[in-house]
């Protein structure tokens, strides 16, 4: 039976919503932790265990990882980008230093998940200024990336380590890296959850840049299941060049026996919309043919309009595409 998961956030942090998730057919949730901490959303947790208690579920609940993904720092409030407008990186819109360095003119730069597109146009001491090519509004800890540009951090985090560490405490059943490199991402997490004493917690190896495409061999077995994360892949190179990869990956781990997971933009129109498009329920429904183990989603339940909804039409088209595969 493929697994089927939403994402904890401020439309669904109530018990009453989460209820409603399970009776859906949700069987578990994601917490992201690149914005908050396990101590910060305690809270939720809580709803969430007794919202399944209540259907007498037993959730699956992962922990995404900051590992080393590229995230925009904390802003004062939603910043709006105006196409064409002018603005400083490092300064207007905080990036980690490592970034920095490599703000060179015309190095494009990707926020949030490839929704916004800026152009480096001058270097700067503290950073660089940049025109917008694809404007929108920009949220603090969004994902950033820099095509073509290799730049690289620590597996893990402090918050990251202190996360692990609480992450028996809270229930946490399954650990999410981003960014995964090679094993021995992997491996520095795996020991890290040993040494917190969870080694039953299960390790997803979230591919999202072409390094993790081509180490995929050496990932498949050092995880006990890959993520498909379409996000950040898709930044890696022309996006339409994306589904073959999807493709590639699913395929790859079909053949070596190993579970894997699609993600993102499942639902997207959802986060606004009552209804999803024909695209994305045919995406869904692909995806289980391919033989994905689970599906998420993430705005779609974390901060969308019609969060119950969204996990309807999931529910029910992973159950349509599993009734299709067992048909004679």
């Amino acid at each position: 039976m493929v697994q089927i998961f939403g994402t904890l956030g401020p439309a669904c942090s109530d018990t009453e919503t989460l209820t409603r998730l399970f009776a859906a057919g949700m069987t578990g949730v994601r917490l992201n932790l690149s914005h908050v901490g396990l101590d910060g959303a305690a809270e939720q947790i809580e709803h969430l265990h007794a919202a399944a208690r209540s259907r007498g579920v037993t959730p699956q609940l992962l922990i995404d990882m900051q590992g080393p993904e590229l995230r925009v720092g904390a802003l004062p409030a939603p910043l709006e980008l105006a196409d064409g407008a002018s603005v400083r990186l490092g300064r207007d819109i905080p990036l980690p230093a490592a970034v920095l360095p490599h703000l060179t003119p015309g190095q494009p730069v990707l926020l949030d998940d490839g929704k916004l597109l800026l152009q480096v146009t001058e270097t700067l001491p503290d950073g660089a200024r940049a025109r917008v090519e694809r404007g929108g509004v920009l949220q603090s800890r969004k994902s950033a990336a820099l095509p073509g540009v290799d730049i690289h951090l620590p597996a893990m985090t402090d918050s990251d380590l202190e996360n692990l560490r609480a992450a028996k405490n809270y229930g946490i059943t399954g650990v999410m890296q981003p960014f995964v490199r090679g094993r021995e991402d992997l491996e520095t997490v795996r020991g890290a959850l040993n040494a917190a004493g969870g080694p039953g917690i299960r390790l997803f190896a979230k591919i999202e840049n072409r390094e993790g495409v081509e180490k995929l061999a050496e990932l498949l077995f050092a995880a006990d299941e890959i993520v498909i994360a379409r996000g950040d892949l898709g930044n890696s190179g022309p996006l339409w060049e994306l589904p073959a990869l999807q493709k590639r990956i699913a395929a790859t781990c079909r053949e070596a026996g190993q579970p894997f997971m699609v993600v993102t933009q499942m639902l997207a129109s959802m986060e606004q919309h009552p209804v999803p498009t024909r695209a994305e329920v045919s995406d869904i429904f692909n995806a289980v043919l391919d033989g994905a183990a689970s599906v998420m989603v993430t705005g779609e339940t974390a901060v969308g309009k019609h969060p119950v909804e969204a996990m309807q039409y999931l529910v029910h088209t992973v159950h349509e595409a599993e009734r299709y595969l067992q048909a004679p």
